[in-house]
């Protein structure tokens, strides 16, 4: 599980180190990137919470910390970020590079069950368990036991769906456009079908649905949602915010949760760097309760 550093930048008066590691569920070497604010940097003895931001489709670790301005945020309060890459890279799977919305780049938060997919793509149990585990190991500055969720589009469904799948895990969950109920989206649907299997896909995708696990969701609710009424994907159906929103409130769970439209704005870096303050005061508030 050893961590190799790549490169150290400076940003907002804290690093972001660009690193890699051989990882056992996705059988390839891993990049991600981690951001250390300064309140670490400049004291060894200081330990900080640890934010998870997972990214959408096509994307890598390096989108948002380099577009996403959460680092802003993150050293003031002083939280490490975590940008972790969205599937397996170089497997060699027939296929795997054929569409933006499917293999590469395009994990969706899942262990697939089905061959050949079932092989590698193993993103719910990399993100869960085997990556946090290499990011402590890295730096025993971070906290195991304050961590908190967020992800846009691909990774804002990641992001609802490990926080309501893990009671307790994640402190606190916000997301940006998020796909907030796949089984009813095209690309969830299409990635369900193709990690899950035709005959099991619906059944399965259940599991990773939060409008369907939203449902038997136990206590209060406090999430917060972006998403620009100028989003092209959720014009088309992909995103349906609306459904979680539904389904929240008929579970009575939903006095808390905070779905914002934000007008005019889009499914790009330039809405998620618009907002992003919000939504680490958001993981913030908990993160140091």
């Amino acid at each position: 599980m050893a961590v190799t550093t790549k490169a150290t930048i400076a940003s907002f008066g804290g690093k972001l180190f660009k690193l890699a590691h051989n990882a056992s569920n996705t059988q390839c070497e891993m990049n991600f990137n981690l951001y250390m604010p300064p309140q670490a940097t400049t004291n060894p003895l200081h330990k900080v919470p640890l934010l998870i931001y997972l990214s959408g489709l096509t994307c890598t670790g390096d989108n948002c910390a380099e577009k996403g301005f959460f680092q802003h945020g993150a050293s003031k309060h002083g939280i490490a970020v975590l940008y972790p890459d969205t599937s397996p890279r170089g497997l060699k799977i027939a296929g795997e590079d054929d569409s933006y919305d499917f293999g590469a780049g395009a994990g969706f938060y899942v262990d697939a069950t089905v061959e050949p997919w079932s092989s590698g793509y193993k993103m719910y149990s990399y993100i869960t368990s085997e990556l946090p585990k290499a990011v402590f190991s890295f730096s025993n500055q971070i906290d195991p036991s304050r961590v908190s969720i967020t992800g846009h589009s691909m990774g804002g469904h990641g992001a609802l769906t490990l926080f309501l799948k893990n009671p307790g895990m994640f402190k606190s969950c916000s997301a940006f456009a998020p796909v907030s109920n796949p089984l009813k989206a095209p690309w969830g649907e299409k990635a369900f079908k193709g990690y899950f299997g035709e005959k099991d896909w619906q059944t399965k995708g259940k599991e990773h649905d939060a409008t369907e696990l939203v449902k038997s969701w136990k206590g209060d609710l406090d999430i917060l949602i972006d998403v620009g009424t100028g989003d092209n994907f959720y014009k088309q159906g992909q995103l349906l915010p609306e459904n979680f929103a539904k389904a929240a409130k008929e579970a009575g769970v939903d006095s808390m949760l905070n779905i914002r439209y934000q007008p005019d704005y889009d499914h790009s870096y330039y809405t998620m760097a618009s907002f992003a303050d919000d939504h680490v005061d958001h993981a913030a508030k908990y993160l140091f309760a």
